[in-house]
């Protein structure tokens, strides 16, 4: 690999990041090798050793170390309520809401026809099989407010609800088309209590 396609390769890897185009991408990598090259290092050092050691949680899905999760492990948690959540990272924003102290499922995404993501793609069948344990009471759909999210509750609400499930959905306090992970917490912990 010359000089030339070591930039471009890292400007390309760059690109992969959500929200990151060419000239973002470009202007992390200049200032990465020309004004911080030891950020560089621990930068690939740390994805090298995330990417050997992070894996998924065997019981909700989320990121972890171990084979559990640490909130899946805690035995204060309520395990009579479960909500789902898209990603890790609107797991993440429920907890620091401080508004919930149940288990958690998280889809590792959501539905999208036009994407070619269906119901077995996001573990609706895993959530299916965690949610009629005989221990979960309730399923709050905590997905996001974007059309994808709307469809993804909906199809998830019937699917639980067929099985005798309660199951109910944040509070419109969060506005539509906003993914958790970007919501101020106060409005995450409003939806949160008046969920329905």
């Amino acid at each position: 690999m010359t000089q030339r396609d070591a930039l471009e390769a890292l400007v390309e890897a760059l690109r992969r990041l959500p929200g990151v185009g060419v000239k973002s991408a470009q202007r992390m990598a200049y200032h990465l090798l020309q004004h911080d090259r030891p950020a560089a290092q621990a930068l690939a050092a740390a994805l090298t050793y995330a990417a050997s050691v992070v894996r998924h949680c065997a019981r909700c899905h989320t990121f972890t170390e171990g084979e559990l999760c640490a909130t899946c492990a805690d035995p204060k948690r309520d395990a009579r309520l479960l909500a789902v959540v898209e990603t890790p990272a609107d797991q993440a924003a429920l907890e620091r809401s401080g508004s919930y102290k149940g288990q958690y499922f998280v889809l590792m995404g959501r539905l999208s026809p036009l994407d070619g993501v269906g119901t077995a793609d996001i573990g609706a069948e895993r959530l299916l099989e965690r949610a009629g344990d005989g221990v979960v009471e309730e399923v709050v759909l905590a997905t996001g407010f974007t059309a994808e999210g709307e469809l993804t509750a909906q199809a998830l609400a019937a699917a639980l609800k067929a099985r005798g499930l309660k199951v109910t959905r944040l509070a419109r306090g969060v506005p539509a088309g906003s993914d958790l992970e970007y919501v101020d917490l106060s409005t995450i912990a409003y939806a949160m209590h008046d969920r329905h």
